[in-house]
């Protein structure tokens, strides 16, 4: 199991832009100098977290992004899902009955890998990106 670039640069970029937006629009460049991220891929990410309403654009030269919501309203699972990425512990369907050995039956770890799976999702679920900045703060201080 592994959650790829997107999911996790998704969310590096979004903490990075609740940071630095103090009420005027950031932009990508910046974001992409401090967090070492292509621009290129950023570009994507953020059309995909536009898509999803989680950042606005602002146009003109002081343009960049901003979050479209209240950084406590962000749960890092909507970040994550937003850029199409998903957390996943099991080779099979859950709703399949073929395993993920190609048998007819589960394989003998599956409700295991199974509540995993439950289990990072849910603590995505519960972890907002103001937590992530709460946190970020305390290890300053």
């Amino acid at each position: 199991m592994k959650l790829t670039t997107k999911g996790r640069y998704a969310v590096m970029a979004m903490a990075d832009l609740a940071i630095y937006q103090n009420g005027k629009p950031v932009s990508l460049v910046d974001i992409s100098l401090r967090q070492n991220i292509s621009l290129s891929y950023l570009e994507q990410l953020f059309s995909k977290l536009k898509n999803e309403q989680l950042v606005k654009s602002v146009r003109g030269s002081s343009g960049g992004y901003v979050l479209e919501k209240n950084p406590k309203d962000i749960k890092l699972s909507k970040i994550i899902f937003a850029v199409d990425e998903q957390v996943r512990t099991l080779n099979c369907k859950k709703e399949s009955k073929r395993g993920c050995n190609g048998r007819t039956t589960k394989c003998i770890t599956h409700n295991l890998w199974d509540d995993l799976e439950q289990h990072i999702n849910k603590f995505f679920d519960n972890v907002s990106l103001n937590d992530l900045l709460k946190q970020k703060h305390a290890d300053i201080n």
